[in-house]
């Protein structure tokens, strides 16, 4: 008897008959039980369904008792029946709150980012298929030598500098394809693969940290320290947050070693012969490819957005014959899928106001300053683990810039306390910064779902090395802003 199909028989049988109705449990406690129940005041029936359904979705991807993509689809299914405009009658009825509309739940199957998703991954397909793959990623990865724990390294620098000046997802769609030919070389049971993959997210979200155009996050802090009076340049916010991106990633690598310790002693990049052959065919990939990413990189100069550049090499392949039907099959659908569940979630919470009452309920003005740096930074973690960072700082920094200009002023109880912290500057963008360390889960940013993408990152790998690194750069991120390195 096989006993590793024992195992797998046994494990799926803990997750149907105790973790299933645990959830379960949770998410109609969470429903019925009265709003009065959650102490915010404000709090609707609609949005206190919205808190049911995101703890459902939060469990089911933490367990993984189905797979992560049908968990998606179901919290879409559910959400269009009790909180859209067009669900159930007797439960969605606009007495009970405000009501999402029907048709912005459904545009998450269709948002930008998973068109950018789609141009990624045909990219990668067709990379794969003419050997472009194997040339780029031997080129990128020569200067870190064979030895796999220096590849490694170089893939999480090659990532971070990308994602300093484009956009994250296009940045990780793209390594997607110089990743596959790594990995095919290494032993099937080699942990070090998983480390690989998820050197993408974590290269890919400390790296945009570095700019000030890295992340809109960053912008978003940017602009609204502009409007209060607090001019930060490219270059302060590039000066302080570069060192802190290095040191991260040099904390990621060490990390990633010790959980997902290399087998093999070194990658050697091969191209099969039958890929290496050069016609109008391999010239159109190269040229296509080399184009898509200089348009990303360009994004601030070409006025295109990354989404739409994205949808580029898919018209050009599909018109030229490169790209096929039989080709249209590779594409990571589930991926895509899966990515949906976490933007209608994102949509409830927003569409519904839940996550600005959340916000608003939090009494920053009774709080001691350092009380006020700490939880305003969990809290934008948290959110940023769900929520995608950019609509997470849109929705914290807006109310945390008026928050920080209270507590600067002269006449504030708490002014000298709060300027020895570092102020209005280190507080704003400390809270960009821990939107960008939130990748908990394969729906917590489109990197995640990229790196999900591969087949070897699990939800409890994503988990582990994302709350360590989550933690750590809180707390090094605070320091470093506040005490070490501040900005300004």
């Amino acid at each position: 008897m096989d006993s590793s199909k024992g195992t797998g028989a046994r494990k799926f049988n803990v997750k149907l008959c105790i973790l299933l109705p645990l959830v379960i449990v949770v998410t109609l406690f969470l429903w019925f039980v009265p709003t009065s129940f959650f102490g915010i005041d404000a709090l609707t029936v609609v949005q206190q369904r919205v808190i049911a359904l995101f703890a459902f979705a939060a469990l089911m991807w933490m367990f993984e008792i189905i797979p992560n993509w049908t968990t998606s689809l179901a919290l879409i299914v559910l959400a269009l029946l009790t909180v859209s405009n067009k669900g159930l009658g007797f439960l969605c009825n606009p007495q009970y709150g405000q009501l999402v509309n029907y048709k912005d739940i459904m545009a998450a199957f269709a948002d930008p980012v998973i068109m950018l998703f789609l141009g990624g991954f045909v990219l990668a397909i067709m990379a794969e298929k003419y050997g472009l793959d194997v040339t780029l990623a031997r080129l990128l990865l020569k200067p870190f030598g064979k030895n796999p724990k220096m590849v490694l390294l170089g893939f999480l620098l090659v990532i971070a500098v990308f994602s300093m000046f484009m956009s994250n997802t296009a940045t990780a769609a793209m390594m997607l394809a110089f990743l596959a030919p790594v990995l095919a070389v290494l032993p099937s049971d080699d942990k070090g693969k998983i480390g690989l993959a998820l050197a993408i997210p974590v290269a890919a979200n400390i790296g945009g940290i570095g700019t000030p155009i890295g992340t809109p996050p960053n912008a978003i802090a940017v602009k609204f320290l502009a409007e209060e009076g607090h001019e930060i340049s490219f270059m302060d916010w590039s000066m302080t947050m570069i060192p802190y991106t290095f040191i991260m990633l040099f904390i990621a690598w060490i990390l990633i070693q010790i959980f997902f310790p290399f087998k093999a002693k070194e990658v050697v990049l091969e191209i099969p012969e039958h890929k290496a052959k050069k016609n109008w065919k391999t010239y159109t990939v190269w040229i296509t490819f080399i184009a898509t990413i200089l348009l990303w990189a360009t994004e601030a100069v070409t006025k295109i957005n990354s989404n739409v550049v994205a949808l580029i090499p898919l018209a050009v392949f599909t018109c030229t014959g490169l790209f096929t039907k039989d080709d249209i099959k590779e594409i990571n659908w589930t991926v895509l899928w899966l990515v949906a569940g976490g933007f209608a979630l994102g949509v409830c919470l927003q569409g519904t106001g839940l996550a600005k009452v959340i916000i608003e309920s939090i009494p920053f003005g009774d709080m001691s300053v350092l009380l006020v740096l700490l939880v305003s930074g969990v809290v934008c973690y948290f959110l940023a683990n769900f929520l995608s960072h950019s609509a997470t700082a849109a929705l914290l920094i807006p109310i945390l810039i008026v928050v920080a200009s209270g507590m600067e002023s002269v006449e504030a109880a708490n002014h000298e306390a709060f300027i020895a912290l570092g102020g209005t500057e280190a507080m704003i963008p400390f809270v960009a910064l821990c939107s960008s360390i939130a990748m908990c889960l394969p729906i917590s940013t489109p990197p995640n779902a990229i790196a999900s993408s591969t087949g070897l990152v699990q939800t409890k790998h994503m988990a582990l090395i994302g709350i360590i690194i989550g933690v750590l750069g809180f707390i090094i991120g605070y320091f470093w802003l506040t005490k070490i390195f501040p900005l300004g």
